[in-house]
């Protein structure tokens, strides 16, 4: 079962599969990746529960919590590692179960591989700082993206990203180096390439941390870490897939939703 739980309040908990931790600089002062994610749902009522996924704990039935949230990770998904393969086999369950469902980053990639489509290394090379992101007309439509300007700040940092969508995935936002930056599976399924839970100071700590790899890539690590703003609109995401949650809570018992294969 999961290894650790916070707060009070809302009905089911909100589960976060950890994936991978922080640079250990910023988990000393800041927390970890399943920290960020938290604070806007305890703040939203409910409880959280991590399990540690990459540290070898076993994933629990998802019908008892309220949604589903998968970290980020230093890992990559093409290194099929046990661990991440035995997560991608039980995404698909989890989704059939009814659970709102989110991907971030790693999380995002791998519900991609879960569901037929394709991860590989960035082909325009990694792509870190302050991003922008255009939304496509789907998002207008969409219960976790609609209201949303048609241009938003974000924050990414990977070197890996979905290549190629799984079948019947609708596409919502694309950024300059990321035709995929975000897209659904249903109404209530979404994968982010960008990273809603962290703000610009944690951005800037991974550009310095990177900065030999984004120089060998040929981009200045220092022009990205001087670009690099807050992105409100991003983050307040987390925010609004607390919401989507609390409207379903009262129909977590409806027949599943059937995944297209």
């Amino acid at each position: 079962m999961p290894s650790k739980k916070t707060s009070v309040v809302n009905t089911k908990p909100i589960l976060i599969v950890k994936t991978g931790s922080a640079l250990k600089e910023l988990a000393r002062h800041r927390g970890t990746f399943e920290d960020w994610i938290a604070a806007p749902f305890i703040a939203a009522g409910f409880t959280t529960a991590v399990v540690d996924v990459c540290g070898g704990e076993a994933l629990p039935d998802p019908v008892h919590f309220s949604g589903v949230v998968v970290t980020g990770s230093h890992a990559l998904v093409t290194d099929r590692e046990d661990w991440s393969e035995k997560t991608a086999a039980w995404i698909p369950g989890g989704i059939a179960a009814g659970r709102p469902f989110l991907g971030i980053c790693y999380g995002h990639q791998l519900l991609a591989h879960a569901l037929g489509g394709t991860v590989a290394m960035c082909p325009d090379g990694p792509e870190y700082g302050t991003v922008t992101l255009r939304l496509l007309p789907a998002a207008r439509r969409d219960s976790l993206m609609a209201g949303l300007p048609g241009r938003m700040k974000a924050q990414a940092c990977h070197t890996q990203s979905v290549v190629k969508l799984p079948r019947g995935a609708v596409l919502l936002a694309s950024s300059d180096r990321d035709p995929h930056h975000a897209f659904a599976v249903n109404a209530v399924t979404w994968g982010l390439q960008f990273h809603p839970e962290i703000d610009a100071d944690i951005m800037r700590t991974y550009i310095r941390a990177y900065a030999a790899d984004l120089t060998a890539a040929g981009q200045d690590p220092q022009t990205i870490h001087d670009a690099v703003t807050e992105a409100e609109t991003s983050t307040g995401l987390l925010s609004r897939f607390a919401t989507v949650i609390s409207r379903l809570n009262r129909n977590f018992d409806h027949c599943p939703i059937a995944l297209e294969t």
